[in-house]
C-alpha cells in the first residue's frame, strides 16, 4: 500500500477550464431533508420516501431515472449516453436501523445530488451518470446486485465509478485513527478526505490528486494492490468493493467513518454534527475530476 497526500496548489483553479461552484446551503438543506431513519426493512417507509426524493431530483436535473434490481437502486443516466463509456458517481441511501444517518450517508447523497446539478449545467453534456444504492448496510446488497445484473441491464459501458461513503465529518484535534498501523503521524488530525483505490482504479486517484480545485481541501490517497480485503478488510466495507471484484475501476471517497466520527451508527449522527464547507470542497473537487 502507498499513501500519498495532495500538495497544496498556489491558487484555486479548474483542471478543465470550467470551474463549478457548489452551493453550501443546498448541501445543508439536502442533509437535513434526507437524514431520516431509512433502513431497507426496519424503516421501510423512510427508505421508500428517500428513494422518491432522489429520483425526483435527478429528474429535475434532466437525467433519465429508473429503479434497478431487487433492492431498488436509483439509476440516473444522461440523455447523451449511447455506446460511449460513462463515469458513475454512487452513494448508498439506506441506514442502519433507526439511525438518522446524516454522515452515513446523507452526506454522500447530498454531494452526489449537488454534483448532478452542477454536471447537468455543463455544455456540451458530460457522460456522467449517478446511482444510489440500497441495502449497503446489509452487506453491500444493492451494489452487488448492480454489478452482477444492473450493468448489463442499463446497457452502457461504465469506465469508472466514484463512490461517496460518509464525506461530511471533519475535526481539528488529533483524534483520527486508521486501520493502518504504519500510517504517518500527520494523519492524526481528521481534517482530510480519504481516497482509496486499487489496481486499475489507481489512475482515478491520480486524477483527483492532480486537480487544483478546492485548494483548501486536504486530500489523502491510498493506493492498494493484491488481496487488500484480506490484509486490511476495513478498506472494502463500502460499495466500491463489488466493482473492484468485477474489475471495474472504482474510487472510494470517505471521511473514514468510524475511524473519525464518534456518531457513527448512532442516533446522534445528525445534520448539526457535519461540516458543510468540507462537503462543498469535496463536491467541487469531484466535479472538477468529472468534467475534466
Amino acid at each position: 500500500m502507498w499513501i500519498r497526500e495532495r500538495p497544496p496548489p498556489l491558487e484555486a483553479s479548474s483542471s478543465s477550464g470550467t470551474r463549478l461552484v457548489a452551493d453550501e446551503p443546498r448541501l445543508r438543506a439536502w442533509v437535513r431533508r434526507l437524514a431520516v431513519p431509512r433502513h431497507i426493512s426496519v424503516n421501510a417507509r423512510g427508505n421508500v420516501w428517500v428513494r422518491g426524493e432522489l429520483a425526483a431530483e435527478f429528474e429535475r436535473c434532466g437525467f433519465g431515472v429508473r429503479l434497478q434490481g431487487r433492492y431498488d437502486n436509483v439509476v440516473a443516466l444522461p440523455s447523451c449516453v449511447a455506446k460511449d463509456p460513462i463515469t458513475l458517481v454512487a452513494a448508498h441511501y439506506d441506514t442502519v436501523p433507526d439511525c438518522p444517518g446524516a454522515d452515513d450517508n446523507a452526506s454522500g447523497l447530498a454531494v452526489m445530488l449537488e454534483c448532478a446539478r452542477l454536471v447537468a449545467s455543463v455544455s456540451p453534456p458530460t457522460r456522467v451518470g449517478f446511482v444510489a444504492f440500497n441495502a449497503e448496510e446489509d452487506g453491500l446488497l444493492g451494489s452487488r446486485d448492480f454489478v452482477e445484473h444492473g450493468l448489463a441491464e442499463i446497457g452502457v459501458d461504465v469506465r469508472a465509478v466514484h463512490v461517496l461513503e460518509m464525506v461530511g465529518f471533519r475535526g481539528r484535534s488529533a483524534t483520527q485513527t486508521l486501520p493502518l498501523p504504519w500510517a504517518p503521524a500527520s494523519l492524526r488530525v481528521p481534517d482530510f478526505i480519504g481516497l482509496v483505490a486499487k489496481g486499475g482504479s489507481n489512475a482515478l486517484l491520480d486524477d483527483a490528486i492532480a486537480s487544483r480545485a478546492a485548494p483548501g481541501l486536504r486530500l489523502v490517497g491510498a493506493k492498494t494492490w493484491g488481496p487488500v480485503h484480506r490484509v486490511v478488510p476495513d478498506l472494502v466495507r463500502s460499495d466500491h468493493f463489488p466493482f473492484w471484484l468485477a474489475g471495474v475501476p472504482a474510487l472510494l471517497w470517505t471521511d473514514t467513518g468510524n475511524f473519525r466520527n464518534p456518531h457513527y451508527h448512532r442516533l446522534t449522527d445528525t445534520p448539526e454534527t457535519l461540516d458543510y464547507a468540507f462537503m462543498r470542497e469535496v463536491s467541487e473537487l469531484l466535479c472538477d475530476v468529472l468534467v475534466r
